[in-house]
């Protein structure tokens, strides 16, 4: 995986003594470990974390690689147990934001064998959730099987569409479960794989403003509107470990993100 162009730095969201809130890079590893993908990650966040002598940085969630948002690592064993175990208990509220595909019926068939999810007009419904279990598929390295029945991990995801441009749409999910790529294996399921997800969507599908734009001018140097998975995690909300107060962290959309949806509401309506 190369480093993706439009994040290539991490940023501090909120510090204390007890925990550190980043806004990793996408394309990064959180920790440093062996590969599940097999594919080799452009930085790894925790090695490039500032920490004072005596202090450990404990990461308190997952994080997928390609994915970019906000990570929270624990500055202790006591303030870890607290915030994993909110994780764990699944009382931490996770959102991740991007932008889907909704596939045509014949690319539906290429990528899945699930029921998809449509309402009239074969639009996305304003809310959905997606109950399949998951776990890496046996025979496609990084790609992740989802089960119908029995079989692999629960995993639960409620959907919300934000805002719909036909082909495109911009999303919100809810995690209540933390399973490797969870929102892009749900979404493909149904027919709606994340924009550049090329483990389980449509790798030849990219938002291009020449589609959207009548007498575009420059195709030929054209480049896609997003490189990556257009994937972040976007929002947080969880206890703190001392105060104990329910405390939430948000980032702005990435600005390729921006450009696309501006392009998108001027083009598409």
């Amino acid at each position: 995986m190369s480093q993706v162009p439009w994040v290539s730095a991490y940023t501090i969201v909120h510090e204390d003594k007890s925990m550190l809130v980043v806004n990793k890079p996408a394309g990064w590893a959180v920790a440093r470990r062996e590969s599940r993908s097999g594919k080799v990650s452009p930085g790894v966040l925790l090695d490039q974390l500032p920490v004072l002598p005596g202090e450990s940085l404990l990461p308190a969630h997952r994080v997928d690689d390609e994915i970019g948002g906000l990570v929270v690592f624990a500055k202790s064993k006591t303030a870890l147990d607290f915030l994993s175990g909110q994780f764990q208990s699944k009382s931490a509220e996770r959102v991740y934001r991007g932008f889907a595909v909704v596939a045509s019926e014949a690319e539906a068939a290429e990528i899945t064998s699930m029921p998809l999810v449509r309402e009239s007009g074969g639009r996305l419904p304003s809310n959905f959730d997606v109950n399949y279990a998951l776990a890496p598929d046996q025979h496609v390295l990084g790609r992740m099987h989802v089960y119908r029945k029995k079989g692999g991990r629960p995993a639960f995801t409620a959907f919300r569409v934000l805002e719909s441009f036909g082909r495109w749409v911009w999303f919100e999910a809810r995690l209540e479960t933390s399973r490797q790529k969870q929102v892009q294996a749900h979404l493909a399921a149904v027919g709606a794989p994340v924009l550049g997800d090329d483990d389980h969507g449509l790798p030849d599908v990219r938002m291009l403003l020449s589609g959207l734009k009548r007498g575009y001018k420059g195709r030929d140097t054209e480049r896609p509107m997003i490189d990556g998975l257009a994937l972040i995690a976007a929002k947080l909300t969880l206890r703190h470990p001392e105060a104990r107060d329910h405390i939430t962290f948000e980032i702005a959309p990435p600005k390729p993100f921006e450009v696309a949806l501006k392009n998108l509401r001027k083009f598409t309506r």
